[in-house]
């Protein structure tokens, strides 16, 4: 490229009310360090901080909107008020750069153990299939606990688990949140056809499937208003053994009916990857991407998967999506923006700290500027 002015990727945006600097989004990555009592933790309030930039948005890894929808122990909880107070820190930390946040909040549903759910009570689900999913338990991925068939009386009392915790963030002073229904977890679980066997006004027909996600959506918005809340959705994600018969007809349905509810944004996994490992030539096989939604939904389009800098460039000046979200690399470069606007070396990162653990390799990664810092005095003392 001729010039770095002329990048997309580095052009102006405006998001609703939110003015971003650039079109680069740090997605929503679980990392499971929160404190016992499910509280944010010290280092996590580092860690945001260290990769917010000027003008940026970073959506904050999920958070859990009740004790039942813990999937993950480490993973951060939004379901009481005494949560309020971390997630302020870290929208402190975040805002002190001039960035923007956004909170991630999830129902993990059948992706859980009994020894995470309240009294060892069975994960709830929208009908109880066999799955072979795994829960995150002791430091270790262990096999998931058979789930039950949650009741409509249930998935009522989640709608408002959703809302309060919309309501929470919002005490919390973050700029808006967002709901996860991708990855295998509650609402996909309802969404898919693989995973949602009812027979009630929850099951059967695509508009009854996307009914508990479009209803979560209502209340949230209801808290938040216009242009401050965005919905993720994996139209092609295999991740947790999820799988449609028609994805096409069930997530261009989804899109249109979130037309309706002006969203800040609509984020969509792209196939190539699955969780958080990328799978090999899935463009040959894709089915649902942000190319056949552009089609459709007729707002943002924030696009994530396994992208670097070519293929984000690529993917914003096609029209395809308005802003793109590269997880991984964030984990390893907190100044990533800057990275890659400037054409810095980037930090290879640390598979094996992902998920939990301590400040190793998760709060200990320098920005460019200061590991050249460090590499020059090392040079001198030599």
């Amino acid at each position: 490229m001729s010039s770095q002015s002329q990048t997309k990727l580095f052009s102006q945006y405006h998001l609703g009310q939110i003015h971003l600097e650039h079109r680069l989004v740090m997605p929503p990555l679980t990392r499971l360090r929160s404190n016992p009592d499910d509280s944010p933790s010290d280092m996590m309030v580092t860690h945001y901080g260290q990769r917010a930039s000027k003008g940026g948005l970073i959506i904050i890894e999920a958070a859990t909107v009740s004790k039942k929808g813990i999937g993950y122990q480490g993973m951060p909880g939004i379901y009481e008020d005494r949560h309020i107070a971390g997630f302020e820190r870290i929208a402190d930390a975040i805002h002190a750069k001039g960035g923007f946040a956004f909170a991630q909040i999830i129902h993990t549903g059948r992706t859980s153990h009994v020894d995470l759910q309240p009294n060892g009570e069975s994960p709830l689900a929208p009908s109880a299939t066999s799955y072979h999913g795994h829960a995150f338990l002791n430091g270790e991925f262990v096999p998931v606990s058979p789930a039950r068939e949650i009741t409509v009386a249930e998935i009522l009392e989640v709608v408002e688990d959703f809302r309060q915790a919309a309501l929470r963030a919002r005490l919390a002073g973050l700029d808006g949140v967002e709901i996860h229904s991708a990855n295998g977890y509650l609402l996909d679980q309802f969404l898919q056809d693989g995973s949602n066997h009812r027979t009630d006004a929850y099951g059967g027909s695509i508009e009854n499937r996307a009914r508990f996600l479009l209803e979560v959506a209502k209340a949230v918005v209801s808290v938040w208003g216009p242009g401050r809340v965005g919905v993720r959705i994996g139209p092609s994600g295999t991740f947790n053994e999820m799988s449609d018969s028609n994805p096409e007809a069930l997530f261009g349905y989804v899109a249109e009916q979130l037309n309706g509810l002006d969203l800040a944004y609509l984020h969509v996994i792209e196939p190539r990857v699955a969780g958080d490992v990328t799978r090999e030539n899935a463009e040959a096989d894709e089915v649902v991407a942000s190319k056949f939604l552009r089609g459709i939904y007729k707002g943002t389009l924030l696009a994530a998967g396994g992208f670097n800098r070519e293929s984000a460039e690529e993917i914003l000046r096609s029209g395809d999506a308005d802003l793109v979200a590269i997880g991984r690399l964030f984990t390893s470069n907190p100044d990533l923006p800057e990275r890659l606007k400037n054409g810095y070396p980037l930090n290879d990162y640390d598979r094996s700290a992902f998920w939990g653990g301590t400040e190793r390799s998760y709060t200990d990664f320098l920005p460019y500027q200061a590991e050249a810092a460090v590499t020059e005095a090392e040079l001198v003392t030599v």
